[in-house]
């Protein structure tokens, strides 16, 4: 978490969260939802495909998603949330709280490099999941989260070389309780 931030929160400890304003789709990219992309509906989720205009507009300045990266985090309920000064931006979910893509790694016969969406590493995959429409998961030293579907191939020669554990069966509706996360965080109480 960037100082500045930490600095805020101090000076600011009682800043309400926010709620429905900022999405995360299952390739990786942030959206920014005002009142009028709310009223539309909600942000969609891998079970309900959003309503046309419902997932806002897209982020795409570089310092703005990099500033994102560094202070995304969870609570201990599971929810997501971007830590935007003293505010807590809680972020909706298509899929899962990490995106996950593909890099050449340093041996070019060993498994490629995992990072997140936030160009986190991800570290060791300990695991990996396909669900009942052929998305694969990979539970890693990071967290949980959904390969990017770009890189299915690259994901496709690193199991058949073993580079990673056979991928088990999920159904995408059971992942949020088995991993841990919430999709569509809502303000307590």
């Amino acid at each position: 978490m960037d100082d500045i931030v930490r600095q805020a929160m101090a000076k600011w400890p009682r800043v309400p969260a926010c709620y429905g304003w900022l999405g995360l789709d299952a390739r990786g990219h942030w959206w920014m939802r005002d009142a009028r992309t709310q009223a539309l509906g909600p942000f969609p989720t891998l079970e309900a495909p959003a309503t046309p205009g419902a997932r806002g507009s897209r982020l795409t300045h570089e310092k703005l998603l990099a500033f994102i990266g560094r202070n995304y985090a969870a609570d201990e309920a599971g929810r997501w949330f971007f830590q935007n000064g003293p505010q807590r931006v809680f972020v909706a979910l298509e899929a899962t709280p990490w995106i996950w893509r593909l890099h050449a790694g340093p041996d070019p016969s060993g498994p490629p490099t995992v990072r997140a969406h936030t160009g986190a590493e991800a570290g060791p995959v300990h695991a990996s999941h396909l669900d009942e429409a052929g998305r694969l998961y990979l539970h890693t030293a990071l967290g949980f989260g959904l390969l990017e579907s770009a890189d299915m191939l690259r994901a496709a020669d690193a199991l058949d070389a073993g580079h990673w554990p056979p991928p088990q069966p999920l159904a995408a509706a059971d992942a949020p309780a088995r991993f841990g996360f919430v999709r569509t965080p809502q303000a307590e109480g």
